[in-house]
């Protein structure tokens, strides 16, 4: 049996980024100008992108002047990423739970729920460690995690999409403390098909307040979509939350 965490081969299979990164492009980039007009960052601030997958974020930031450095632990995204390099844009292959730069960045970034993936409370707490440590004294993270009421609510348990003429038959479920969905790929190039199952822990506000309170960080503001919209705990899609670190 493989003995992978789910996240190591699904994330860094082709297929992962044909289901996702086909979203609109505008979307994210608009989400993007969201984020720095809110945050209104000094030219040249220093921005990590924990989790960043293929960089399309940090590509973006990048380009608007700002010294932007991702981390993923697909060795897959991150060769793609380095193709996009710069001056002011890097990239490292490196996993959220271990320490990374210390009291380095102004800004740090946690998008399309790039988290909530381990087996352990302690996991998770290492990862906020993580990134609460990567922050300057008063730096801020923004943090983009699906809200968990609307998500039980909404659940669609079965549907299928193609992309590329490639089908994938999509099963969704939960339990009291995760979500999961198992996502079964049918490509004419496979003998047989694959079956990837994602698992995501529920964590709620509350549960972020506490994680964050216990490596020193306030939630300082929380929107429900990516337009930046009021937080309401049964109509927003999204929890997007602007964290800040203590001095």
């Amino acid at each position: 049996m493989d003995k992978q965490p789910w996240f190591k081969n699904w994330f860094n299979s082709p297929y992962y980024h044909l289901l996702y990164f086909k979203r609109d492009e505008k979307e994210a980039a608009a989400f993007i100008d969201q984020v720095v007009q809110y945050l209104q960052p000094a030219p040249g601030a220093t921005m990590l992108d924990v989790a960043c997958g293929r960089g399309r974020h940090a590509i973006q930031l990048a380009a608007k002047g700002f010294d932007v450095t991702g981390i993923d632990l697909s060795e897959d995204s991150i060769a793609e990423a380095l193709q996009y390099e710069a001056q002011n844009l890097h990239f490292f292959r490196h996993d959220m739970r271990l320490p990374f730069w210390i009291n380095y960045f102004n800004y740090a970034f946690n998008f399309f729920t790039s988290f909530g993936y381990f087996n352990t409370r302690r996991e998770h707490d290492n990862a906020i460690r993580t990134i609460a440590q990567s922050l300057q004294p008063s730096g801020t993270l923004v943090i983009d995690f699906l809200n968990v009421h609307y998500a039980e609510d909404h659940l669609v348990h079965q549907h299928e999409e193609q992309v590329n003429g490639i089908n994938f038959f999509i099963t969704k479920w939960f339990d009291e403390t995760h979500f999961y969905k198992k996502i079964e790929v049918e490509d004419d190039a496979l003998e047989v098909p694959l079956i990837y199952t994602e698992k995501v822990a529920k964590f709620s506000l509350g549960d972020f307040t506490e994680m964050f309170a216990y490596q020193g960080m306030q939630i300082q503001e929380v929107f429900g979509g990516y337009d930046f919209c009021h937080y309401d705990v049964r109509k927003s899609p999204r929890l997007i939350m602007i964290v800040k670190k203590g001095r």
